[in-house]
């Protein structure tokens, strides 16, 4: 199938009146009420042509949404990527020299790797480490619904319960390297309640995509107690979401060639109740699903040899 492009729906805000902040870290806000709470901590545009978190971060600046207890920390994380973001060529500036979203092991940021992402990892390293809740804002390359990714433990899909929203929950595997914000430190240790979940708000510049964007983390921050019930309500869009439903990974395509496509456009969350059925073609060979009821989870038609295409998971519960 072809790759297919999708229209621009959105404007990226600017985010210059936020540079200062007020941690000492450019583009990076802590706002403190004074009152005994949690730190929550927020990230827009860990990848810079994903404006959607950009939009949601620039609704609670601009509307004075503070923390009722505890800390709120509000980051733009890859800001200089963001910065080059041009609508003609809308894909192009997802980083500058590395994906940062991939450099959160203690053996990379300590390592003597010297690259813009890198050093910004650095240095928002520390103020990471106090962080109790983190909630890190994505979006997708496909119409797909919105997504809350974590690895499964109990401690995140509690906060994902809390939370309320969006409707589908992925429980992943823990990962060994390439880690996430999500993954690092505390966020994995199933002995501390510290908890990073992260979002895949849908398409990367549809309309509705920047909503759930703003929705998710008005609930994040109502789940935490850090808003009250009030302010949730004058804000958010979607008062009445659907139950949640969870899925959980059960395997992945890592291509073998550069001869890649799908049989359809499949945007994700799409259901194919036997096992066997014909999805894609890697060179020569067939991808099927690997069991009954299996459901496509990120599938990425733009993907090329050694990158993974698919997901595959089944209901839980």
């Amino acid at each position: 199938m072809a790759k297919r492009d999708f229209p621009i729906e959105v404007t990226a805000p600017d985010i210059a009146p936020y540079r200062a902040g007020n941690t000492g870290i450019d583009y990076v806000t802590t706002f403190d009420s004074d009152r005994p709470g949690p730190h929550a901590m927020i990230n827009a545009v860990t990848h810079g042509n994903e404006i959607c978190g950009a939009i949601a971060l620039d609704h609670l600046f601009r509307h004075d949404i503070r923390p009722v207890r505890g800390k709120l920390t509000l980051a733009f994380v890859n800001h200089a990527a963001y910065r080059r973001f041009d609508p003609a060529r809308p894909r192009d500036n997802r980083r500058i020299d590395q994906d940062i979203n991939r450099v959160w092991a203690d053996d990379i940021l300590d390592g003597p790797g010297d690259t813009l992402e890198l050093r910004r990892a650095r240095e928002l390293r520390p103020l990471v480490e106090t962080v109790d809740y983190l909630l890190d804002i994505h979006s997708l390359g496909t119409n797909c619904p919105a997504l809350l990714l974590c690895t499964g433990q109990p401690k995140e899909t509690a906060l994902a319960r809390a939370i309320g929203f969006p409707a589908h929950v992925i429980l992943g595997r823990k990962r060994r390297s390439r880690k996430r914000m999500i993954d690092y430190g505390p966020f994995a240790d199933p002995a501390t309640p510290r908890t990073g979940l992260l979002v895949e708000c849908g398409q990367h510049w549809a309309r509705q995509t920047a909503v759930n964007a703003l929705d998710t983390a008005l609930r994040f921050l109502r789940g935490l107690d850090i808003i009250d019930q009030a302010t949730l309500a004058r804000h958010v869009s979607d008062r009445l979401p659907v139950p949640q439903r969870t899925l959980r990974i059960t395997g992945a395509v890592e291509l073998q060639s550069h001869d890649f496509a799908f049989r359809d456009e499949f945007h994700g969350l799409e259901h194919f109740p036997r096992a066997g059925t014909v999805i894609a073609r890697d060179g020569d060979a067939d991808i099927v699903t690997p069991h009954d009821d299996c459901i496509l989870v990120m599938p990425n038609a733009r993907a090329k040899k050694g990158m993974r295409a698919v997901r595959f998971a089944r209901l839980v519960g």
